[in-house]
């Protein structure tokens, strides 16, 4: 168990959390939240560490270990992947040579029944335990079962780790944490660099972990489906609720509400007792009691309301230039680096006004196609812009790119043509960059505010199509949000490369599916997408995939049994999504009962009542038969 003791943290003689205290299960697995600032990531760092608090301890049991993934790292390593990856045994590889010494000690020693004897045979068992606990007998297998979880193909696994991008050293770090197996895991932002598949992967791992994780996240899907606790920073402070992100924001809610309301209650209670105040302090016989209520109020604790972070981005992009019809079009295009092939035979067209989505897993091209579009890698075949086509490319690893000695004005006035340079301080505003900030150094600010900088610069020129890869990776979720206000008003034409399934629902009306060097179109927003695969949502639809391609491993190519399992596992789906509806729509009816004034609404209406009751029922029908297909399934 770890516990943190009244820990507290100034900057420029303002406290960034001040005594706070909170402890740590064994199994734990919690998610951190707060506004930007508000110092999520220093207090990672200071459980790990990194960095020394002002004040308070952390304290921990015997034999304690943390491992801690920052959200930026500096790593060199000329070595291959999975030798770099094994420098995560070390601490194994120095038990070993203990347990040799021991060994040794023992066989040239002849006093059996002394204390010092017994002393190394304890210690023998203790290491011998601690060896088996770190799984040292499996260390190849587990290695490369954790590197292929987090995407690596075999035969990338004995190339040198300086010939990858830093996203995928970044999955190297985060293996050599997994493997080492440490009692409490500190990741801080892990799916920025994660394709579908590997966050599937992670979120399997973590569910599972037999010891503890905290995180930071702002992908909303990721820490519902991991966390079971969530630990806000906020004013300070800290308030700890028992369940994932999605009922922390419900509860949290009406936390906000009811201290609203006290507060307003005490406003009330306070005008009042000073009125009483200003009424009897002029009487003399009333002058003692009038001195009491000041009394009274001068100790009186006023209540706060925890501040909200209501600071958005707020932009829109430039009006566009009129394009052609055909903004882009491939026919017959591919694309190799050496002897692997990336894409080939790719036919598709993007219209003016479209917006589409590339989606499918890391390594099957699509920045590599992203890049083509825009100019910057070669090809093979027919690629095209279109009549009077303006590019604006947001890439992966935009925000890196910047200048980091110039301040964040300077990033913006020396990109900004001539009739934008008086609006260089409004549109920095917009991005939430005012006052003292615009004059910090790039290099000093965090990911998600070299994000909104990157963004900004976007801006700068008037365009008809967007390309935008990755674009939500740092950003926080209310920036997500606006991001995706702006691009669902924008009037040209969007190609997003995405991850993040909450942020593609329902902005896009394509999406190209990136698969097996093909890319395969599919009409419609990432829902119908989702549908016409007969999935409920993008992960599922990922982890099917994944147990397609094992069964085709292993199964016969067509018996009965085979394709009875196949059809029981689609009703299986079918059922789910059927359950998932009517619990939508019984909790819907709940809520409506639930409120005064909704109740009024529907307290004579019959037909309410009716589809209410006959929704329950039919959720009692479908979740028998669910349990009727699971265990034939799993007969």
């Amino acid at each position: 168990m770890l516990r943190v003791n009244n820990i507290s943290v100034q900057f420029g003689g303002k406290f960034l959390f001040e005594d706070i205290t909170f402890q740590v299960g064994d199994k734990e697995r919690i998610g951190l939240t707060g506004k930007n600032g508000a110092g999520k990531s220093t207090l990672l760092k200071i459980i790990s560490g990194q960095q020394n608090a002002d004040s308070g301890t952390i304290e921990t049991s015997g034999g304690y270990t943390i491992g801690y993934l920052p959200q930026d790292i500096d790593f060199k390593s000329e070595l291959s992947v999975i030798e770099e990856t094994k420098k995560a045994f070390k601490e194994v590889e120095a038990i070993e040579s203990r347990i040799a010494l021991v060994q040794k000690e023992l066989e040239s020693r002849t006093d059996y029944e002394s204390d010092a004897y017994m002393d190394l045979i304890n210690e023998l068992t203790e290491k011998q335990h601690l060896l088996h606990h770190h799984g040292a007998e499996k260390h190849d297998e587990a290695t490369e079962r954790i590197l292929k979880g987090l995407g690596f193909e075999s035969h990338e696994m004995n190339q040198p780790v300086n010939t990858f991008s830093g996203g995928w050293q970044m999955r190297i770090v985060l293996a050599k944490i997994l493997l080492r197996q440490p009692s409490l895991i500190l990741l801080d932002e892990p799916t920025n660099h994660l394709d579908i598949e590997s966050i599937l992967w992670l979120e399997e791992f973590l569910i599972n972990y037999h010891g503890a994780t905290i995180l930071i996240s702002h992908d909303k899907t990721f820490l519902d489906n991991v966390t079971t606790r969530t630990v806000e920073i906020v004013m300070g402070k800290i308030e700890d609720y028992k369940c994932n992100y999605s009922n922390y924001l419900v509860q949290r809610q009406d936390r906000i509400e009811k201290q609203q309301q006290a507060k307003k209650n005490q406003e009330e209670y306070i005008k009042q007792t000073e009125r009483n105040i200003e009424k009897f302090r002029a009487k003399a016989n009333k002058a003692k009691f009038a001195q009491s209520l000041i009394k009274k109020l001068d100790k009186m604790e006023i209540l706060e309301v925890d501040s909200s972070d209501n600071s958005n981005i707020h932009f829109q992009f430039q009006e566009p230039p009129r394009s052609g019809k055909v903004v882009v079009k491939a026919e017959n295009v591919g694309k190799s680096f050496g002897e692997k092939q990336v894409l080939r035979n790719v036919d598709f067209e993007v219209l003016r006004g479209e917006k589409v989505a590339f989606v499918g897993k890391n390594g099957m091209g699509k920045t590599t196609l992203a890049k083509m579009i825009v100019g910057q890698l070669s090809y093979n075949g027919a690629l095209n812009l279109g009549h009077n086509v303006a590019l604006a490319f947001y890439a992966q690893h935009q925000a890196e790119s910047l200048d980091g000695n110039k301040t964040v004005f300077q990033t913006i006035d020396d990109a900004a043509p001539y009739e934008m340079r008086t609006r260089v301080r409004s549109l920095l505003g917009a991005f939430l960059f005012s006052g003292e900030d615009v004059e910090k150094k790039v290099k000093v600010l965090s990911g998600g505010e070299k994000g909104r900088l990157a963004m900004c610069k976007l801006l700068l020129e008037p365009a008809n199509l967007l390309i935008l890869d990755e674009p939500t990776n740092h950003l926080d979720m209310r920036s997500k949000d606006q991001l995706k206000a702006a691009i669902k008003q924008f009037q040209g034409t969007v190609i997003v490369v995405s991850h993040d399934r909450d942020f593609l629902q329902g902005l896009t009306d394509k999406v190209f599916e990136f698969i097996d060097g093909g890319v395969k179109e599919h009409i419609g927003d990432i829902n119908e997408f989702l549908r016409s695969r007969d999935a409920e949502n993008f992960r599922q639809f990922e982890l099917e995939k994944k147990e397609e391609e094992k069964q085709k491993e292993t199964r016969p190519q067509s018996t009965k049994d085979s394709k009875e399992l196949y059809e029981l596992r689609k009703e299986l789906r079918s059922v789910e999504g059927k359950i998932n509806t009517l619990e939508e729509k019984i909790a819907d009816a709940d809520a409506k009962l639930k409120d005064p004034n909704e109740y009024e609404k529907y307290m004579n209406d019959q037909s309410f009542f009716t589809l209410y009751e006959s929704n329950k029922k039919e959720l009692e029908k479908y979740l028998e038969r669910w349990e009727e297909i699971a265990m034939e399934i799993e007969a």
